[in-house]
């Protein structure tokens, strides 16, 4: 049985398939995460068709995860099914807007880090892909989302065919705060940030982006403002489309 702390991302797998009794117990055995008020605010809508990963993969700007793996789970905060379940029992449903959405995504999240835990356990191999939010309406019409459900995240998932190293992490004292928040000193970032700003890898982006240093490699190349200010634009136009705003 893995442990956590031994976990790393796998991007390249087996051809071997998932067989669906297997994929079925451990979305089940996730249900057991923790869930707002007990609602299960989320679905998975399962991909293993070469058809629809090759429909999806544009979506995830071409990553090859996403026709590779054998299986690909697309995670959804869902409020359509309890919203239906109270319609038909002659409740008043008040669940499109802005916080039963954030209430959604949070419960998704919560179920997709349980399953990620239980298949790694399992034997299994993931990759968290973060374009999900980048192309949402694509996925919302792709996979037929109806209203009030929004793709949250998306697993690649299969037996791993790799054993790549793990990504460094930040120290414990970037982000534990005691009694209240405590902000950050210049001299204290320095220290937080020194081991991934040595890292060979790291200086050769920032040497490859001709920047002065790995924030710029961020800020300039990899998650810039302009590409966050307009997908930022795009997600509101689906979070509207879907109801929840």
């Amino acid at each position: 049985m893995a442990s956590i702390v031994e976990r790393r991302t796998i991007r390249k797998y087996k051809k071997d398939d998932i067989p669906a009794e297997k994929l079925e117990a451990l979305l089940f055995q996730a249900s057991r995460a923790a869930t707002m008020g007990n609602m299960q605010l989320y679905s998975v809508v399962v991909t293993r068709s070469d058809e629809m990963k090759e429909k999806l993969s544009p979506l995830h700007f071409g990553q090859p995860m996403v026709k590779n793996a054998p299986v690909v789970l697309t995670f959804c905060a869902d409020f359509n099914r309890f919203t239906k379940w109270c319609e038909q029992r002659n409740a008043d449903a008040g669940y499109d807007n802005f916080l039963s959405f954030l209430n959604a995504a949070s419960d998704t999240l919560l179920y997709v880090q349980a399953f990620c835990t239980l298949a790694e356990e399992a034997g299994l191999g993931t990759c968290y892909l973060g374009t999900t939010l980048y192309n949402p309406q694509g996925i919302i019409d792709l996979l037929k989302l109806p209203k009030l459900t929004f793709p949250i995240a998306t697993i690649a998932l299969g037996y791993p065919d790799e054993q790549p190293e793990q990504p460094d992490r930040l120290p414990h004292l970037a982000y534990l705060h005691e009694e209240t928040y405590r902000d950050y000193t210049p001299n204290q970032l320095d220290i937080i940030y020194y081991f991934k700003e040595q890292l060979e890898e790291n200086l050769n982006f920032v040497k490859i982006n001709n920047k002065e240093n790995l924030a710029q490699v961020f800020t300039d190349c990899r998650y810039t403002r302009k590409d966050n200010e307009a997908m930022s634009a795009g997600l509101i136009e689906a979070l509207k489309g879907q109801g929840f705003l």
